[in-house]
């Protein structure tokens, strides 16, 4: 469905940042690259508001005007982007573990966290022969449907689990898990046996084997998994490479807390 164009009233309502975000946030794994006009049309502005915020965006570095004249994310907001400490410092202390398990295996690996109703995947190693995934670094999946997610599901405060639960759970294949009902008793499952299997949850040629990372303090901060193709595939053996990972990478980082 086509969006409105803006009125000049609600133009005029917006802050000056709401209008810089809205821009930035009009970019998408589908929408890479747009022209101006349908950088405003997405971000509901006026054409004139967005030439002026698009200007200082370019001069800045957040974004980048190509050949095409089409507009795209700059590198400055990337380095900006790269600095933040839940995903650098997890990054940097988990990737040893992480080529680990790709040399080992060869298969997809993948580190994410939780940011509220989501996960949000830090770093992929993707192997050249391994089954296809959906997913890319700075990507955001539901929690209920990943390997990652579920870890990271099991895991969390019991207030972020009614919330999913009681939530439209967005089925992705006709394996998906949505009943609430179900899905409570594979949270409980994931919590007695340390690791969570998503088979054909997300694509139905693939299955994921993930584990959480606990803090210091018992906080799930972090999962990691591999993704293989389901045909043959032994989560309980590959369970036992990625619970090594996942306390390998917790004991690189004693000090690191969750945020509420």
């Amino acid at each position: 469905m086509p969006v409105p164009p803006p009125s000049a009233a609600a133009d005029r309502c917006r802050t000056v940042t709401g209008k810089v975000l809205a821009l930035l946030a009009a970019f998408g794994p589908d929408t890479p690259a747009l022209t101006l006009s349908e950088l405003a049309r997405r971000a509901g502005i006026s054409v004139p508001t967005a030439h002026r915020r698009v200007s200082e965006l370019v001069a800045w570095g957040a974004l980048e005007r190509g050949p095409d004249r089409r507009l795209r994310i700059g590198l400055r907001l990337w380095e900006v982007g790269s600095l933040a400490p839940r995903g650098l410092g997890l990054r940097e202390a988990a990737l040893p573990f992480l080529e680990d398990l790709y040399e080992l295996t060869h298969e997809n690996v993948q580190f994410a966290v939780r940011d509220g109703l989501e996960v949000v995947f830090v770093e992929r190693i993707a192997g050249r022969h391994a089954v296809p995934v959906l997913t890319r670094v700075g990507g955001r999946f539901a929690l209920h449907a990943t390997g990652v997610g579920l870890a990271l599901l099991a895991h969390a405060a019991p207030e972020v689990q009614e919330q999913v639960l009681a939530a439209p759970l967005p089925a992705y294949t006709s394996k998906t898990v949505t009943d609430p009902m179900v899905l409570r008793q594979m949270l409980a499952d994931i919590r007695r046996d340390g690791y969570a299997v998503s088979d054909g949850q997300v694509t139905l040629d693939a299955l994921s084997v993930a584990a959480p990372i606990f803090s210091a303090d018992g906080t799930a901060i972090a999962a990691v998994s591999l993704v293989v193709r389901a045909d043959g595939a032994q989560p309980a053996a590959l369970a036992l490479a990625i619970r090594g990972a996942a306390r390998g990478i917790a004991r690189a980082l004693p000090t690191l807390r969750q945020p509420c």
